[in-house]
């Protein structure tokens, strides 16, 4: 498959690669989000030494890393292993000499966990060895606790205390996080689909390459989530459940706080009391996850993350969201191959379309921020966010969608996301006009209104005459893709 997406990415690794001295990249990110795809690609033409460690013993982590190192110097793969990671790695150091060699390990947390010494050993060798040549280190993992304690942390148990000091603290050059693809990233994917659908598998697949690359474009997009969703064969039917076994140590748990948030328990006391847990201790579960970009806090535009009392959680990734929201409920029905069925009523259901449209607003939040960034936009925001809460007015509560502001500027954007066929255009052009004073006085104010289709040509006519509307269909959401 065609390499797509992560341009910022490329362009810091090959700065750093210019630079041509030692350098030590730490890139992690959650297991299928591209990581050795990335690293595979940022090598392409280059001298390239690579090596992917895997679930087993030390010895025969260290017998194929050997074999990896003699194909690479042209030595007989039968020479035998090396007696030590810290000699097989000085060996590295010697044979690269002036070469700028780009060193990949691979899911490094594989081999480091089951040899204690081998993050010394490659202290030492980077310490003594490594740092007089212009080797090119990247140490990839899918275990992001470990690489953020391990790896890149003061301690070796930053959760427990001080515990005692990383050997490789202080030695990387720069630390890439890998996150899923944005809506137009993910689209790059999907060339073939229409932008109803490109929409609609955001909210359910979300944008994790590997996930993506498991779309059929030749089938439907019913067919497709079914095929991946509800069928105990299917590529998402135990991801999450996977991934939580592999990062966590109490993956049940953890499963039932993301269950328990899916459907509507969205403050640690809600949640504490829909799974039966001191509050407290879901604080801490909720941290963890939040660290493992599961779920995240969010506040109304405007409010300090930290101090604000009307934080709530929601789920970081769309195909988390729809497996707990869609999935998990059916489980033991999908276990006696009744998936079919459910998926046709799942997916034919009014409360998708509703999902979907959830999605659909964080999807024109990341296009008014992609139009930030290359300054597309009327002024340059500084801040993004929804909002939330009660109108002094009416004391009825109520909401916006995206919100974009420059207090440096006085300049506020404001917008309304619709996924819908049809709506009242007038009444929606009216409420966004007055939600606007709800969030204070500023000099400019832009009103955006996102829709699933393009809106009447008399209401476009009118509102491009007024001079600060954005009028922003799927059309122009996926211009920069298609």
């Amino acid at each position: 498959m065609k390499f797509v997406g992560r341009a910022r990415e490329l362009e810091e690794l090959e700065r750093l690669y210019q630079q041509g001295s030692f350098q030590m990249v730490v890139l992690y990110g959650r297991r299928r989000v591209g990581k050795t795809t990335l690293a595979a690609a940022f090598a392409q033409g280059k001298p390239t030494l690579s090596f992917t460690a895997k679930i087993q013993s030390d010895a025969l982590n260290l017998r194929d890393f050997s074999r990896k190192i003699y194909e690479w110097a042209s030595f007989p793969v039968s020479t035998g292993a090396f007696p030590s990671w810290e000699e097989a790695l000085a060996f590295v150091a010697r044979q690269a000499g002036d070469t700028h060699l780009i060193f990949v390990f691979d899911e490094f947390p594989f081999a480091a966990s089951k040899n204690e010494g081998l993050i010394s050993a490659l202290q030492v060798v980077i310490d003594h060895l490594f740092s007089k040549t212009n080797i090119f280190l990247i140490l990839t993992g899918s275990n992001q606790g470990f690489m953020e304690e391990r790896v890149m942390g003061e301690a070796s148990d930053s959760r427990g205390g001080m515990g005692a000091k990383n050997p490789l603290f202080g030695r990387r050059t720069a630390q890439i996080h890998l996150a899923p693809f944005d809506y137009a990233d993910a689209a790059r994917m999907l060339p073939n689909s229409s932008l109803e659908d490109l929409v609609r598998y955001y909210a359910c697949v979300g944008g994790t390459p590997h996930y993506l690359a498991g779309i059929d474009e030749g089938l439907t997009f019913e067919e497709n989530i079914a095929n991946l969703f509800f069928s105990k064969e299917g590529l998402l039917y135990e991801e999450p459940l996977m991934l939580l076994r592999q990062e966590l140590r109490e993956p049940a748990l953890y499963s039932s706080i993301l269950d328990a948030v899916a459907c509507g328990a969205n403050r640690p006391q809600a949640i504490a009391d829909r799974i039966g847990e001191n509050r407290t201790a879901v604080g801490k579960y909720l941290g963890t996850l939040s660290q493992l970009h599961l779920v995240k806090k969010v506040v109304p535009f405007g409010e300090n993350p930290k101090t604000s009392r009307k934080g709530i959680y929601a789920l970081h990734e769309p195909s988390f969201a729809f497996w707990y929201r869609f999935v998990a409920p059916y489980a033991d029905a999908i276990e006696l191959d009744a998936g079919a069925p459910i998926s046709r009523e799942v997916l034919g259901g009014e409360e998708l379309n509703a999902y979907v449209g959830l999605w659909f607003e964080e999807m024109c939040l990341q296009w008014v921020v992609s139009q930030a960034r290359e300054e597309h936009l009327p002024f340059v925001p500084l801040r993004f966010g929804r909002w939330w809460g009660a109108n002094p007015t009416t004391k009825q509560q109520e909401d916006i969608d995206v919100v974009a502001d420059s207090r440096i500027r006085s300049s506020l954007l404001i917008g309304e996301c619709k996924w819908r066929n049809s709506f009242n255009e007038s009444d929606e052009v009216a409420k966004l006009r007055r939600r606007a004073a709800l969030l204070g006085s500023y000099r400019d104010t832009w009103l955006a209104l996102f829709t699933k289709h393009d809106i009447a040509p008399a209401t476009r006519k009118k509102l491009e005459t007024e001079g600060n509307w954005l009028l922003v269909d799927t059309e122009r959401l996926y211009a920069q893709v298609r």
